[in-house]
């Protein structure tokens, strides 16, 4: 099983950032996935999350209206779109999968939002 996300790097306050997590070893049409981020000196918060089949998505509401989540299941990918970025998103982004009794999680990618 792996999870790799990638896209993250330095971006200006107000600016855009599509993060991929590319996945393998397990059926990713099963799996519910999420991202969840750390941002320094702080703990995990869930950021959004998406059902296998990508018919119900949630997020935080720091993230409501900026943030977008979503799959292409013939790809085993899991996306986010970030638009409107700021400060307070400065964080690593994680990407998880669950199914059943089963958890993975990526190494993460970084996101620094900064002028």
């Amino acid at each position: 099983v792996q999870l790799v996300e990638s896209g993250g790097e330095l971006v200006q306050p107000g600016g855009s950032l599509r993060l991929s997590c590319a996945a393998s070893g397990f059926t990713f049409s099963s799996y519910y996935m999420s991202w969840v981020r750390q941002a320094p000196g702080k703990g995990l918060e869930w950021v959004s999350d998406m059902a296998g089949d990508g018919g119900r998505t949630n997020y935080v509401d720091s993230v409501k209206g900026r943030f977008t989540i979503s799959r292409d299941n013939a790809k085993s990918t899991l996306y986010l779109q970030m638009n409107s970025l700021k400060p307070e998103d400065t964080a690593v982004y994680y990407c998880n999968a669950r199914a059943f009794a089963n958890n993975h999680w990526g190494q993460g990618t970084q996101v620094t939002v900064s002028s």
